[in-house]
């Protein structure tokens, strides 16, 4: 079997909905599908990294129900990979201007994994290794806040995480 691209398509390669509440001030949307590679039945590990969706990092071992469309909808973590999600958005007018690529370029010793939401809002969301210099990252994160570079969230964060 092969995808829109030719590619061969991995049977075991789903995408898992998580519905949540919109947050006021922020994206209409009340789902998102994460990428994620079937473990059982009932259970996949999720591949790529939530713009929206807290609670929930790649790496992480999640629940899902099929609903009667073939939709695979998220009820629970089933295992914490110890890894974390962090949102960082440039502020325009600030030092790196509207560019992810930038961005990532302050993170890079980090070797953080990430993804730009879109040009328009050039959010991106970085995968966090659990074996990362979380103190390290976090310094940087703060340093980046309060000389006006960007605004960050956490969207997931390990006990390992908070007490670095």
């Amino acid at each position: 079997m092969h995808d829109a691209t030719g590619a061969t398509a991995d049977a075991n390669r789903i995408k898992v909905w998580f519905r949540f509440v919109p947050r006021e001030g922020w994206f209409p949307q009340d789902t998102e599908g994460l990428w994620a590679t079937k473990v059982s039945d009932d259970t996949a590990r999720v591949a790529n990294v939530a713009f929206l969706q807290d609670g929930v990092a790649e790496g992480d071992v999640v629940r899902f129900e099929t609903d009667v469309d073939g939709l695979h909808w998220a009820v629970g973590r089933v295992s914490a990979s110890g890894n974390c999600t962090i949102r960082v958005v440039p502020i325009p007018s600030g030092p790196l201007g509207r560019s992810p690529q930038a961005l990532h370029q302050q993170f890079s010793a980090f070797r953080l994994g990430g993804e730009v939401f879109s040009e328009e809002f050039p959010m991106v969301a970085f995968n966090v290794p659990a074996d990362a210099d979380f103190s390290g990252i976090k310094a940087v994160l703060a340093r980046g806040k309060e000389d006006g570079w960007w605004h960050y969230e956490v969207g997931c964060g390990s006990n390992a995480w908070r007490n670095a």
